[in-house]
């Protein structure tokens, strides 16, 4: 999946939903050209909301699941790796239902909520995670020919 000097891995670890692997891939190398990083590698895994829950109890003491984890794992030296994004099909699934979303878009989104995690951005603060969601939306819309529903946003930016 090597294309331009960019690495992009797809493991898809759950067998609820469907996942394309060659979208998510495009994606996250679209994505990270944009945000500068076209020379990184990153690993994407879908998985289930039982693995999502484990990861978020180990690394971040939560146990419930949540949509997304981003893992930064760069370190010094050479090394081309940027990291991990790591995301619930499951718990995607719910959240596109709820917006009236297809699933699709709402791994999009979930993908590039992750990557932007990577690059540093940081959504604890209201006014960081607002800076972020609108840089979400500029990624997203990129290259679309039909504008994205706004109801994608809902309960992510003001109106």
């Amino acid at each position: 999946m090597a294309r331009a000097g960019l690495s992009v891995s797809v493991r898809n670890l759950q067998a609820r939903a469907r996942v394309s692997g060659p979208r998510l891939s495009a994606l996250a190398r679209r994505t990270l050209s944009a945000l500068g990083r076209a020379d990184r590698e990153v690993h994407v895994t879908v998985v289930d909301d039982r693995r999502i829950r484990g990861l978020n109890a180990r690394y971040l003491g939560k146990r419930t699941p949540t949509d997304v984890l981003a893992f930064n794992l760069e370190g010094p030296g050479s090394s081309r790796l940027m990291g991990e994004v790591v995301i619930s099909a499951q718990t995607a699934a719910r959240q596109a239902r709820r917006l009236g979303v297809p699933m699709a878009l709402e791994l999009d989104l979930l993908l590039v909520h992750g990557l932007l995690h990577l690059v540093g951005y940081d959504d604890s603060d209201r006014l960081e995670a607002r800076l972020m969601h609108e840089r979400e939306r500029d990624l997203l819309s990129r290259g679309r020919r039909r504008a994205l529903p706004s109801r994608l946003w809902r309960g992510l930016l003001p109106a």
